[in-house]
Parts: C-alpha cells; structure tokens; sequence
C-alpha cells in the first residue's frame, strides 16, 4: 500500500491576459508563438500532461477571440477523461484574473494551483510536487529555486549633489535565506478565497505592492511552503527570455523532459 496521501480535488488556474508588451509582437503574451505554435498552448499542454487537474480555467485578455478559438480547439483534442477547460476574461491586473478564473471553478474543488502561462515549460514534476505537498496537508505551497546571485539592498540618491550614481547600496541580504519564486502556486480552496477576500479590503498602495498569491496569504498569517522549483520554469517576459526557452525546446531531449 502507498505512503502518499491522495490528491486532493484540483482545478488549475491559469494566467493568461497579459499584454506581452515587454517582448514587442505588438499581441497577448499568451499568443506570442514559440516552437512554431502559441506560448500559451505549451502552457495547456504541461498542466494535462500532469494529470494532476479535473478542470483548468483560463483567464484571457477581455475580448480576445483568436485565444479562445484556440483553447477550443484544444478542448476538442482532449481525450475523454481530460479535465474540463474552462474560458474566462482575465481582468487589469494579475489579482483581477485570478479572481475571475476562481469565480469560475466548479464545485467539489478543494485545491488550486495558480499558474502563469508565461512560465510555459514547467515540468510536470513541478504540479507534482505542489499538489503532493498540499495533500500531505499544507494550506499554501509554492516552487522556488536558491538564489546564487548576490542580492544588494539600495535607496535612490535623487536630490544628492553629490552622488556620483542614481542609487547607492544599503546592504546584502543572506542569500542562503533568499528563494527566487515560481509558479504553479498551490492553495486549498478555503485558503485562497479568504486571502483574495482580504485582498479587495487593501488601499491601491498596498494592492500595488503584492506581486503573488503566496503574499496574500502570507498576510493573513498562514504559514506558506516551499517547495523545489526548476530551472526550466522560466518566465518568458523579454526578448532574451523567449530565446531561452527557444533553446530549451530545441535541446536534445525536448525541454520538459530535460530536468525534473
């Protein structure tokens, strides 16, 4: 008999409505081409291939047409038994989208991960290891990698006639304590609708400031764990980014294959 608890009941929502502006196609990120077909199409594919999702919401930009056809002509290539897709309108802002893709889960889900389509090449074993961790009874679960550059502190010199640089350093954080964070980001269910319910209380200020799920949750005061990330999970923002994962994919053994 196996020692590893059962999966919980999960939907996977995936973040697909930004602009793309930083890498200049002039379209949606998620409709950037990489590899010969959509970014957002290696995204789909990785969650399926995991098997870890009874059902992937995708917010989209409000009004894209071309990405919706091209999610329904994804659902029609799921086999039986494949997890329900799910097309929702991405919102202004990160928080907005997966607000939206929450409101659109189906009932009897317990566990979300939350995943941006621009880290298309997350290996499968990635979902697993969020979604085991969550089984074992965690309430928050994120991937991250160790940081092996050295992390200066600055403040801005704005106004000091005698600066002789824009910023000065402050200090160096331990690099031993510092994480570089990834997604797919995993939730209970419970846990994730009270951090976005918190959410919607904060001032713009304070809105502006978070950058993921996890710091929602973080501020309620639910402990958030971590577990190992991959290299291969790469967010294609820029030019360069995208030449990256051009070069994984182009690797030997095709990149979500290549480290675990």
């Amino acid at each position: 008999m196996s020692d590893t608890p059962p999966r919980l009941a999960a939907a996977v929502i995936l973040v697909a409505a930004g602009s793309g502006q930083r890498l200049g196609y002039g379209m949606p990120k998620a409709a950037v081409p990489l590899g010969g077909e959509p970014i957002l199409m290696h995204a789909l594919r990785g969650i399926v291939a995991s098997g870890i999702a009874s059902q992937v919401c995708v917010a989209l930009p409000a009004g894209d047409q071309g990405l919706r056809r091209l999610c329904d002509d994804f659902r029609e290539e799921l086999a039986d038994g494949g997890p329900l897709l799910t097309l929702v309108d991405g919102g202004s802002t990160r928080a907005d989208s997966v607000r939206a893709g929450i409101a659109g889960l189906m009932e009897g889900i317990e566990a979300v991960l939350v995943h941006d389509a621009a880290r298309a090449l997350t290996p499968e074993s990635v979902f697993h290891r969020v979604s085991d961790a969550l089984a074992a009874g965690a309430d928050a679960v994120i991937p991250v990698l160790p940081v092996v550059d050295t992390i200066k502190t600055v403040s801005t010199t704005a106004g000091d006639s005698t600066a002789v640089a824009p910023e000065v350093v402050t200090g160096t954080a331990r690099r031993e304590e510092l994480r570089a964070v990834q997604t797919p980001q995993g939730f209970t269910i419970n846990t994730l609708l009270q951090a976005h319910q918190a959410a919607q209380a904060m001032d713009q200020e304070q809105a502006a400031a978070v950058t993921d799920d996890a710091m929602l949750v973080e501020v309620l005061g639910t402990p958030v764990y971590a577990v190992r990330g991959s290299t291969q999970s790469l967010k294609i923002t820029t030019p360069l980014d995208l030449i990256f994962a051009e070069g994984l994919l182009e690797g030997p053994l095709g990149a979500r294959w290549v480290e675990g």
